[in-house]
């Protein structure tokens, strides 16, 4: 199983964990994700979404390079996790949905 895939190939509403920093999650995110920041995410595995390997769970930054970290460590602990290449960037780009609390969403 490849451990990483693209925005193009999950559906709008595919719940993401969005690993960027409080200020890039207010400012544009998909609207199922969950928002752990990468600095947080050991203490708050028990946040996580479910999966398994039939559904692994997509982990997405501003790029692809804080989710690659992020997928590398939690599947050392077990999760079943794929990161999603060029991050909120592409998935913006690829024309996926975005939401903001300022209904303003951009990716930053």
């Amino acid at each position: 199983m490849s451990n990483a895939t693209t925005p193009e190939q999950l559906p709008d509403d595919a719940v993401l964990l969005d690993v960027r920093e409080q200020d890039e999650w207010d400012a544009g995110h998909a609207p199922t994700a969950v928002h752990i920041p990468l600095g947080d995410l050991p203490a708050r595995l028990g946040e996580l979404p479910e999966a398994d390997e039939a559904n692994p769970l997509p982990v997405v930054c501003r790029g692809g390079g804080r989710s690659g970290r992020a997928v590398a460590w939690l599947s050392q602990q077990g999760f079943d996790v794929v990161n999603v290449e060029g991050g909120m960037k592409q998935w913006s780009a690829a024309g996926k949905p975005l939401t903001s609390e300022s209904g303003d969403a951009q990716v930053i």
